[in-house]
């Protein structure tokens, strides 16, 4: 056997994984091979959607399932033995690994991460590599772990044996959440973006801790009625008859999977806590309020509860003053895990003063690359008012008949103080314009307003401006608010993928967080968003990828400038402490004063769940609520759009799909010769064109969406190095005209016509594949058999078509 003419797998399999086996790796438990890890980046330009190559790793070795401790990278025998390291590093540093390894069969470089051993980095023969017992003490000692915490990271993950297996990234943060506990540390706080699954790695943390008997009774706090109940039914299912809500009101709840359970309850109807329970999931508002008898929390002795996980942490929770803080000081002696997408830190606030710095942080900017969470693009729609103002001319009078105040308004007025009825109006006609313009009406819509009051204009605005579909069904347009019962009613509805409606919804605050919106594509900001925390959460009900329903990236339609956070450093970078107390102040940074309109909504104390759409109230200077002023007939028009696209880097550009092309093109070929050079060296020309593709260049989608039908080689030369475009049959009949088949006669000949023919009809690109002439038309001229044998063999037939392919593809103009 020639070593060096075996690929990448039979090195693999021929000599890696027999050393693996023999070093006492059980390839059945420990072992996985070929281990993709990413899903692959999602590139949107227009309506073209890409996915890029996913990441994936050679072989992870694992102590247990899902504890995954050393990775390698296999290399054919034509390589060194070390030239994997550099990619392994890069894969292990993603999926948290400390110990990587390089081969190319002969042997193995072994690079050690920890910092625990002298050497960082050896070579080792094939019969060197270490157990699953050497590296799993070194990762001991790396991590800290005394023999009880060892046992307790050493925990089972749950498997309910469907295949269903957690992604490396909550893999990574649920590790990291079970080491912290397991060495003591009594705060911990996890960073996710929206639609990670936050929840199904919080279920995961608390079932290990749970099993391992390490936590027996365990509180999940969450903010909104409808996270409480999802969870129970489905992400904490397994916990059955040991889950009990916090709550005297019985539900019916329907599972995912279309199945229906009664919610278990730990309150009778005289707020009596059954303790029977070991796992208790409640809403803030149900067990605190600000008078006593509200503070329900305090029938539970203070060390009744061992863990306390708090969903969605940054919406007041952990604040120094506020009420649902209590809770967590009256339980100080459990263990607290805070899970966000958006950790609240300004100069004023910081809930990592109360968790303390992240042990995991995974980013929206993150997520996208990996191509777990879909992309978005912005349309940023400029209107004269909001952009030049509104100065009422003399005497101007409101709907009422009473003079309107004589000054300038401007966005912030808009719908809040004054409302101007054909700005929203214009708005809506943009809404619709947009629906119709895709193609498809019945994408899920989100229509953020700035209050119930301008949830309901708009609703009312679409409503007209979509009469044909309202006619059909009258839920078709709908305004889910706190205050709308039969609005809230629809919720499940809206965020069911099998539901068709309500399609477009109307809302303030209430759907900013916490809905499962898998398949919004839609969502429209017509409101300001002064709080970054509240923007992030807004972004995050686009951001999941719905698959089933080719759902893979959002628009966000921006009318209030709202969008302008993207801009800011902040948007998407790791958690920031930035209060820093003096020497007599407090260690606890203190809350900001607002006016309740740029921050996000208020606290709600109420007993009862109560889950409010944050409206506020405008107050007049007299002290009472101040009513709006109505103005009609003042118009309202479009100044300018465009439409901006995430790039590589996670920024906002403004880019055609041509400039987009032309930049990622520039990227991957140095220059036309660079190019030209590599085209000619494929001897199959769709492996260039399908490495393309899986940067998230896709040639003949991008034709189809530019409009060019032209050959993938002229697509190139025209769009990034400005060459202009000859089509197929025009080079088919430069090499007629060329005379390229003089040497060949009969059979040959006429194959080779029928070739060019295909050529300039189809674009084929691998003309000399064989299975070419066994389909029509080539296959009336004989049988593949004949045809090579006219040629005087597979390899003359081989050379004859390279040979027509140089010809096409030698003349650019």
């Amino acid at each position: 056997m020639d070593k060096r003419s075996l690929t990448e797998r039979d090195i693999c399999t021929k000599f890696i994984l027999p050393a693996v086996k023999q070093a006492g790796w059980d390839t059945m438990l420990q072992v996985r091979e070929e281990v993709f890890f990413t899903k692959g980046r999602i590139t949107v330009r227009g309506k073209l959607v890409a996915r890029g190559t996913a990441k994936k790793a050679d072989f992870v070795l694992y102590y247990k399932p899902n504890i995954p401790i050393a990775l390698i990278e296999a290399k054919d025998n034509k390589h060194a033995v070390g030239d994997g390291l550099q990619q392994g590093l890069d894969y292990a540093e993603t999926l948290a690994i400390p110990f990587v390894f390089s081969s190319n069969g002969d042997g193995f470089v072994f690079h050690d991460r920890t910092g625990h051993r002298d050497l960082k980095e050896e070579n080792l023969r094939l019969d060197q590599f270490p157990s699953p017992e050497r590296l799993w003490r070194l990762y001991s000692s790396w991590k800290g772990l005394d023999s009880s915490a060892e046992a307790l990271v050493l925990q089972d993950y749950y498997d309910d044996g469907s295949g269903k297996a957690p992604r490396y990234y909550q893999v990574n943060a649920i590790n990291a959440a079970i080491v912290a506990i397991a060495k003591g540390q009594d705060r911990v706080l996890l960073v996710m973006a929206t639609g990670t699954g936050k929840t199904y790695t919080a279920f995961q943390i608390i079932w290990r801790l749970w099993k391992a008997g390490s936590k027996k009774r365990i509180l999940f706090l969450a903010d909104r009625n409808v996270l409480i109940d999802q969870t129970m039914v489905n992400d904490f299912r397994p916990f059955g008859g040991a889950m009990a809500k916090l709550s005297t009101k019985s539900k019916t709840i329907e599972r995912s999977d279309g199945s229906e359970v009664d919610l278990s309850l730990a309150l009778d109807r005289k707020r009596r806590i059954d303790t029977s329970f070991e796992i208790y999931l409640g809403l803030y508002q149900a067990i605190t309020g600000p008078e006593e008898r509200q503070k329900l929390f305090r029938e539970f002795s203070p060390d009744f509860f061992d863990l306390i996980v708090v969903d969605e942490c940054h919406r007041g929770s952990a604040a120094e003053d506020s009420a649902w803080r209590e809770i967590l000081e009256y339980f100080s002696s459990a263990s607290q895990i805070g899970l966000t997408a958006t950790p609240k830190e300004t100069e004023y606030v910081s809930n990592t003063a109360y968790f303390g710095e992240p042990v995991f942080t995974y980013s929206l900017k993150q997520g996208i690359s990996d191509g777990f969470l879909a992309p978005y693009k912005v349309i940023k729609v400029h209107i004269d008012r909001d952009v030049e103002g509104y100065r009422p001319e003399k005497g101007q009078l409101d709907r009422d008949g009473e003079e309107v105040e004589d000054r300038i308004y401007n966005a912030k007025d808009f719908d809040r103080t004054l409302v101007l009825d054909d700005r929203t109006k214009l708005v809506a006609a943009k809404v619709t314009e947009f629906l119709k313009e895709s193609g498809d009406r019945y994408q899920k819509t989100m229509v953020f307003c700035v209050d119930e009051e301008h949830a309901a204009r708009m609703r009312q605005a679409l409503i007209n401006d979509n009469k044909d579909l309202c006619d059909e069904n009258a839920r078709y347009v709908m305004r889910i608010t706190g205050s709308d019962t039969m609005g809230q009613a629809q919720i499940g509805n809206f965020i069911d993928p099998e539901s068709r409606y309500p399609v477009i919804v109307t809302t303030s605050r209430l759907l900013s967080t916490g809905v499962d919106a898998q398949t919004c594509r839609l969502i429209v900001l017509d409101r300001p968003v002064g709080s970054m925390t509240e923007f992030k959460q807004i972004v995050g009900r686009g951001t999941r990828v719905h698959e089933d329903t080719q759902k893979f990236y959002f628009t966000l339609m921006d009318f209030r400038g709202a969008t302008n956070h993207f801009a800011d450093p902040e948007f998407d970078g790791v958690p920031v402490q930035i209060y820093e107390p003096g020497e007599a102040d407090p260690i606890t940074p203190p809350e900001i004063e607002t006016d309740g309109f740029e921050e996000e909504e208020q606290d709600d104390y109420t007993a009862e769940p109560s889950e409010t759409d944050g409206e506020e109230i405008i107050f007049s200077s007299g002290g009472g609520p101040r009513n709006k002023v109505y103005v009609d007939g003042v118009g309202a028009r479009v100044l300018a759009e465009r439409v901006e696209y995430l790039d590589a880097n996670g920024k906002l550009v403004t880019e055609s799909l041509r400039d987009y092309t032309k930049a990622a093109l520039l990227k991957h070929f140095a220059s036309l010769d660079d190019f030209l050079r590599r085209w000619k060296s494929e001897k199959r020309k769709d492996a260039l064109v399908k490495e393309l593709a899986a940067e998230g260049l896709p040639l003949d989608v991008i034709a189809k969406e530019l409009g060019i039908d032209v050959d993938p080689f002229d697509l190139v030369c025209h769009i990034a190095f400005g060459r202009k475009p000859l089509t197929r049959k025009e080079r088919a009949d430069n090499v007629k005209k060329r005379d390229v088949f003089s040497r060949y006669e009969g059979k040959a000949r006429a194959v080779l016509d029928v070739l060019l023919l295909k050529y300039a009809d189809e674009g084929v690109l691998n003309l000399d594949d064989t299975n070419v002439l066994r389909v029509p038309p080539v296959n009336q001229l004989g049988t593949a058999v004949e045809l090579i044998r006219a040629f005087g063999g597979r390899r003359a037939f081989e050379q004859a078509v390279r040979d027509v392919q140089f010809a096409l593809y030698s003349e650019i103009v």
